[in-house]
């Protein structure tokens, strides 16, 4: 399912702190848009019924059952993109598009509190 690098675990749980939901779990979310590209969503949530819980460098990842296929085989990564410009990424291997999150900052969630941006995801 997905994975997560320890680079990406770290800034997300800067982001918990942050917003003050440690402990939280981190819902992931993908979607195809009407261009055949994967839009992303990250943010701190509550598990659902049908949510597949998965256990990554030290945190809780929630994806619901209609991302599941969309994230089978995906990697978060967060990455230098240019001198000083840090962004969550996404390695999707269903992706041809290839999609990327904004920068650094952490910040407002859609669900929850915590890492908000990106087309829902984390920045």
């Amino acid at each position: 399912m997905v994975k997560i690098t320890a680079e990406a675990a770290e800034q997300i749980k800067n982001a918990a702190t942050q917003a003050g939901a440690e402990g939280m779990a981190l819902r992931i979310a993908a979607k195809r848009d009407f261009d055949g590209s994967i839009q992303y969503g990250m943010g701190f949530d509550e598990q659902a019924d049908g949510d597949m819980l998965v256990e990554e460098e030290g945190l809780k990842l929630l994806v619901a059952t209609q991302s599941q296929e969309l994230l089978g085989g995906a990697v978060l990564d967060f990455v230098e993109m240019s001198p000083g410009n840090f962004q969550f990424i996404f390695v999707n291997p269903n992706d041809t598009a290839g999609s990327s999150c904004s920068s650094s900052s952490g910040g407002g969630s859609s669900s929850g509190g915590g890492c908000g941006g990106c087309g829902g995801g984390c920045h």
